[in-house]
């Protein structure tokens, strides 16, 4: 598992990945799912999505 770490600890957000994330987010997106597709972690989407507003999709 520790091989398993994000490189990209604290990265500024660009604007193509908060438009991936909103894309993701309104097609009903799993978050670990949008976590894995713009390859940051999951508290990291949660945070943005809530930023902007956007609801993510709960597993279920």
């Amino acid at each position: 598992m520790a091989g398993d770490r994000f490189e990209r600890h604290k990265q500024p957000w660009t604007p193509d990945e908060i438009q991936k994330l909103h894309t993701l987010a309104k097609k009903g997106t799993a978050l670990k799912a949008i976590a894995k597709a713009l390859t940051r972690s999951e508290e990291s989407v949660k945070a943005r999505a809530k930023q902007d507003g956007l609801s993510i999709a709960k597993l279920r």
